[in-house]
């Protein structure tokens, strides 16, 4: 008697099979979400001193403007996180695209610090909401084997919108002023919310093990893998308990994984607080050498290009190499480049510096994105990253208010780079001790 071969599961499907034109449209379209939020987040670096003589306000009080967007973006990744981990991807994306793109456009029309405070801190909510979705909906539409590899590719995005606000802005801040580049970076969210609402699919991982309509998940399977017609949903991926143990942000601590979480947490506090600090102040420290005020545009499009370029590398470095290897050799990297900036006063060599620390800071920063997308499982895989992003941004607050102190204070420009170089100490530190955990339990290990 013949026997019927097994129907495979929806996770196999994609983890067995080559990757579908459905699959790379919908990457690319989250990999544009991310350009625009590098465009929104990074873009105010470069402008500041430009916003500051129009509004007559010296430079060294922007640390709340900086912050205000940071804050937002660490309260609505850990909100986010947990509501897309209930409700699908698809929807908190499209909605934090809109949001972003309306308070960007309400900063162009700022006309004082407490206005601007306030529409960068709204901003912020919707930019946070958007990244650790956009990381969750790549990675279920990922093969497994090709998971870091394209979570770190998705990052070169940021890295991107700040190179592309830094383009735009060499065109249009000579001759419209800075407000035009807000309108810009407002605008164009608002027309890809619409392409979203109507092209972006919810997640075949997540709908499979949330039990949706086999009618819904019979279309995206169709997209996939055409011809297959037999084909099995998922289990959940792990048990989910009555009372505390189902919340999602709790379980980031249960199943062995809270010394993991904790040792992802610090170099995401770390680096974030390190790369906020340099696009955030490095154009203001530079005018405080005297150099031009295009050389803060430069140097942030080269830091941001640089980013491109490790984000790109980052996850075929951490396949062949290991997660861990890969980014302690980054850390120690960053410590060197950064206290390297103290002692430099020659602006091409310094611009050829802050290339290589984009380089290695934003290639991190996509290595550990990357990681916490595949330390979670699909149940709490937007928590897990929305939290560690919030916890990041914990950081990403402190380095410009850090920034704004020290330079309030008269710090000088080597003193403050020293300074600076702590956070990927304290980074490489954190991943160094995570060599003490079993290899299942942490963050670092290799999938």
């Amino acid at each position: 008697m013949e026997t019927l071969e097994r129907a495979p599961k929806i996770s196999e499907l994609i983890d067995q099979r080559p990757m579908s034109g459905f699959q790379i449209n919908t990457m690319l379209l989250c990999g544009l979400v991310l350009v625009l939020d590098g465009f929104a987040t990074q873009s105010i670096g470069f402008l500041a001193p430009s916003m500051a003589q129009s509004l007559h306000l010296p430079v060294s009080t922007f640390g709340p403007v900086f912050a205000a967007a940071l804050f937002g973006l660490m309260l609505s990744s850990i909100l986010a996180g947990s509501i897309a981990d209930l409700v699908g991807r698809k929807a908190p994306i499209i909605f934090a695209t809109l949001t972003f793109g309306v308070f960007t456009i309400a900063t162009a029309r700022a006309s004082s610090f407490h206005q601007l405070v306030i529409f960068r801190f709204l901003t912020g909510l919707g930019l946070g909401s958007a990244i650790p979705n956009v990381v969750a909906l790549v990675t279920e539409y990922s093969p497994r084997r090709l998971q870091q590899i394209l979570v770190t590719t998705l990052f070169c995005g940021m890295p991107f919108g700040a190179l592309l606000g830094g383009l735009i802005s060499t065109l249009m801040l000579p001759r419209w002023g800075w407000r035009s580049i807000f309108y810009a970076g407002g605008f164009l969210p608002l027309g890809v919310a619409l392409i979203l609402t109507w092209m972006l699919p919810e997640s075949l991982r997540f709908l499979s093990t949330r039990g949706a309509s086999r009618q819904i998940v019979d279309r995206i399977v169709a997209r996939i893998a055409p011809g297959v017609t037999r084909f099995d949903l998922d289990s959940p991926t792990s048990k989910v308990k009555d009372g505390f143990d189902g919340i999602p942000a709790i379980r980031l601590f249960t199943e062995g994984r809270a010394m993991g979480t904790i040792l992802l947490w610090i170099p995401f506090f770390m680096n974030l607080l390190l790369l906020y600090f340099i696009v955030n102040w490095l154009p203001a420290l530079l005018r405080q050498t005297h150099m031009p005020m295009i050389a803060g545009v430069i140097s942030i499009s080269l830091f941001s290009f640089g980013g491109m370029a490790g984000s790109l590398l980052q996850g075929y470095a951490m396949k062949f190499y290991g997660g861990r290897r890969v980014l302690l050799a980054e850390f120690i990297l960053c410590i060197g480049l950064v206290c390297s900036l103290a002692f430099i006063v020659s602006f091409p060599l310094m611009m050829a510096i802050t290339f290589v620390a984009g380089f290695f800071v934003q290639g991190a920063q996509a290595g550990i994105n990357a990681l916490s997308a595949t330390f979670y499982p699909t149940s709490i895989r937007s928590t897990g990253v929305g939290w560690a992003l919030g916890v990041g941004r914990l950081g990403s607050i402190l380095g410009p208010i850090v920034g704004g102190m020290m330079l309030s204070h008269a710090w000088t420009l080597k003193s403050i780079f020293l300074v600076g170089s702590l956070p990927a100490l304290f980074a490489a530190i954190a991943i160094l001790l995570s060599s003490f955990l079993p290899i299942d339990r942490s963050p670092y290990r290799s999938i």
